[in-house]
This record gives C-alpha cells, sequence and structure tokens, in this order.
C-alpha cells in the first residue's frame, strides 16, 4: 500500500474479505448505519494493530534489525524481521514495544472519553452506542483488549516470546523456546476446552488450536536453526581446523554461515 517510516505496509486479500463481511453482517443486522459503523470499527482496529507492529518494528531498527514489511491479516498484523535477536533483552524489549504502544493509547485517550457512560450502555443495552463517541470507546477498549491479550505466554503471541526472553537469561534459547511453547501449548489446550465446554464457541476453540500449532512450529523452527548453525560450525572447523587464521581461530565470516 504504501510505507510508514520507511517499512512497507502490505495488505493481505483476505483481510478486504474480512472488511466486506463485517459490514456485510452489520447491514444486515441494521441497515447502512451499523454497516458503516461496522466497517469503520474494524479500520479503526487495524489501524490500531498497524501501531502495535510499528511499536516493535521500530524498536527492532533501534538495534540495527532490518524489517522488510509490516502484513495485514484478517487475524492481526504481523511485522516481518530480517532476523530475531538471540540477546534476551533486545527480543524482551522489541516484543514489550507493542503492548504498550495500545496501553499508551487507552492511557492518553481516556481522560477524554466519558467512560461512565460507556459502562452506563453496556449495562442497559448491552452494545456501545453507533456514534462517534462510542466508536472512540470502542478503539479505547480495543487497544486494553489487545495489549492483554498479545501478553498471554502462548505463541505466536507477544507474551509467548517473552516468556522465551525471560527464561533465555538463565537457560540456552533452545531449551527456553521448549519451555515457553510447552507452556503455549498446554494454555491452548485448556482454552480449547474451556470454549467448547463453557462457551459453546468452535470459533474460540479453532483460534486457540491455532496458537497450540503455532507454538509447535515455533519450536521445530528454532530447533532446525540450531542444528543448522552446529553443522555449520563443526564443517568449518574441520575445514579450517588449527590453521584458521591466527591461533587457529575460524574467522568470523565463515563461521557465522553462507548468510
Amino acid at each position: 500500500m504504501f510505507r510508514v517510516f520507511g517499512i512497507r505496509l502490505a495488505v493481505h486479500f483476505s483481510f478486504f474479505l474480512l472488511l466486506a463481511y463485517v459490514a456485510w453482517s452489520g447491514w444486515v443486522e441494521g441497515g447502512w448505519l451499523d454497516a458503516a459503523w461496522s466497517g469503520a470499527a474494524v479500520l479503526a482496529l487495524f489501524t490500531c494493530v498497524v501501531l502495535h507492529e510499528l511499536g516493535h518494528s521500530l524498536t527492532a531498527r533501534r538495534y540495527g534489525i532490518g524489517v522488510s514489511r509490516i502484513l495485514l491479516l484478517p487475524i492481526g498484523g504481523m511485522a516481518e524481521f530480517d532476523s530475531i535477536p538471540r540477546q534476551p533483552r533486545r527480543e524482551l524489549l522489541i516484543t514489550l514495544a507493542g503492548p504498550a504502544v495500545n496501553f499508551a493509547i487507552a492511557l492518553i485517550t481516556a481522560p477524554f472519553l466519558p467512560l461512565s457512560s460507556l459502562w452506563a450502555s453496556l449495562q442497559t443495552t448491552g452494545q456501545i452506542p453507533l456514534t462517534l463517541t462510542g466508536l472512540a470507546l470502542e478503539v479505547w477498549l480495543m487497544n486494553l483488549v489487545m495489549g492483554c491479550f498479545n501478553l498471554l505466554p502462548v505463541f505466536p503471541m507477544d507474551g509467548g516470546r517473552i516468556l522465551r526472553a525471560l527464561l533465555a537469561m538463565r537457560w540456552p534459547y533452545l531449551k527456553a523456546t521448549f519451555w515457553a511453547a510447552t507452556t503455549g501449548k498446554v494454555l491452548a489446550v485448556i482454552g480449547i476446552a474451556a470454549w467448547i465446554l463453557i462457551g459453546h464457541n468452535y470459533l474460540g476453540a479453532l483460534l486457540f488450536s491455532f496458537i497450540f500449532v503455532a507454538g509447535d512450529l515455533e519450536y521445530r523452527a528454532v530447533k532446525r536453526r540450531e542444528e543448522a548453525a552446529a553443522q555449520w560450525q563443526l564443517l568449518v572447523r574441520r575445514i579450517y581446523g588449527p590453521f584458521g587464521g591466527e591461533k587457529g581461530e575460524v574467522p568470523v565470516t565463515v563461521l557465522h554461515g553462507p548468510n
């Protein structure tokens, strides 16, 4: 679409299907006003998603990590980094930057919003009024929910990466990833059971099924990278042996691999 701070913003075609579906659902329920309000709410939500991903991206660039683009999907946004830092402190700060943006938006806008009327409206009608003020209140709520939900200690949520970064301060990176992914999968199973048995919501169960798979994929990806790096180092040391430069050291550019 365009660039924000030099970072490409891209939208997957399925996002427009979501926007059309939400607008159509609003039109079915209440006509054009509901359709316009529902569409505006989705656009506002994804504006906050972009700001969330920019929090990650700009912090990552602060540490010299390239960001190729931010991709918007129906399930949220994804910032594509050139690499993930292995330094736990850096990964922790990069990950925290996203939810911090959401909480900052909620904190800054709260004094200007009639939050008491929000609570009263929810108590009486069970929904937010379809007005500009109601839309602003909806955005405020979105940021609170987005910030809290992303702190769940499960991959691919930010909380899973925060947990891994904290564990990696004491354990090897692969071991930290294993336990962070395992924690996420256990919580995902609990979430699936809760959505099905208590909430009777299969869409929510599907979301937590995706979380379960994502945790497993994260661990497998890190394990493959660790094994590839170990094999590369073994190969290089066999080639260079004690003759690779001063004091038998392997050249850094070679040891880091072909990338």
